[in-house]
């Protein structure tokens, strides 16, 4: 019988083991007291697996070429960048994500971190808990700008929701719905003058070469005095390094990161810190609705491509393949 191993986070309950079993796979969750951020201990709870449904672990050449078995990764989310692509190409194994299903779910999440940071989260919390109570004010919301880079799915949510809360809207994006655009007034520009004048800007583009480090000292130099920085997109796409500086220093007021450089975040990070910085642990794709919907479409991708069906939508490699077989 062809296994299904789970990697990903809340992977014990969802309607991919309903979808594989009826399918005739073997679905099984892996350990969680192992770190398979780990290389080596990834492959160890992963070897026998024909199939995986992946969180956000890295795949490089190393994992890949120690599992014979693998055909299909099938990861839940939008983003590829941990996994080595060319490899899986010279493997003939498939990768997949799940896109158009969390990302309301990210926006929501962006929103959150903006509105907590810019009211003195988590800051505010822990004076009251230690009855150290200041009262401060801080600029309103409403009536600044919100810089979107990156107007996909996920940067389209965030824009409508953004447009709900008064704010005026800039986006960079190299190939933009311009419809979508005119629709919420937002003003296209180049990242440059999205950095420059923006009082918010928030993250929701690809990780690649290209991007690595798009926020760093050069850049954040270029931004308003005190600035906030939202991301919910890679953790490579921020220097932390020049960050932290930044946050210190106050010529960026505040941050919400769900992701960062190394995942988890390491316990020494000076980021931890900061009072003037929300985390959160990768998550901000997950909510009831996308969990079931990506687990749903993780195994849909699995069953199909077993039936020599090909979700050529959902599928990030082997380009211009032809005749691909189980």
């Amino acid at each position: 019988m062809l296994r299904v191993l789970c990697t990903s986070l809340n992977a014990e309950q969802g309607p991919h083991f309903d979808i594989l079993k009826a399918a005739g796979f073997d679905v099984r969750c892996i350990r969680r007291d192992v770190n398979v951020y780990i290389n080596g201990n990834l492959i160890e709870q992963v070897k026998d697996a024909d199939a995986i449904i992946a969180g956000s672990e890295p795949y490089p050449r190393t994992v890949i070429e120690a599992l014979p078995k693998l055909r299909v990764i099938a990861r839940t989310g939008v983003g590829f960048d941990a996994i080595d692509l060319k490899a899986c190409d010279d493997r003939g194994i498939v990768v997949a994500t799940t896109p158009g299903v969390n990302h309301h779910a990210v926006a929501e999440h962006t929103i959150a971190m903006l509105m907590a940071v810019s009211r003195g989260f988590p800051l505010i919390d822990r004076q009251v808990r230690e009855a150290a109570w200041k009262r401060v004010a801080r600029p309103r919301v409403m009536g600044r700008t919100i810089g979107i880079v990156g107007l996909g799915r996920i940067g389209q949510a965030v824009a409508t929701r953004a447009a709900g809360l008064g704010m005026k809207i800039l986006g960079f994006e190299p190939y933009p719905n311009r419809e979508f655009c005119s629709k919420w007034n937002i003003d296209l520009v180049s990242f440059d003058e999205l950095i420059k004048q923006s009082d918010y800007i928030t993250l929701h583009c690809p990780m690649s070469p290209e991007n690595k480090y798009l926020i760093r000292e050069e850049t954040i130099a270029k931004m308003k005095p005190g600035v906030v920085i939202i991301n919910t997109a890679r953790g490579l796409l921020i220097n932390e390094k020049d960050l932290y500086a930044a946050l210190k220093s106050g010529k960026v007021r505040a941050a919400g990161l769900d992701v960062f450089e190394v995942e988890p975040l390491p316990a020494d990070s000076p980021l931890i810190t900061l009072d003037n910085v929300i985390l959160a642990g990768h998550l901000a794709g997950l909510d009831e609705e996308s969990h079931r919907d990506t687990f749903a479409m993780c195994a849909n991708i699995i069953k199909d491509l077993h039936e020599g069906k090909w979700p050529a939508e959902c599928i990030q490699n082997l380009r211009g393949t032809t005749g691909w077989k189980w």
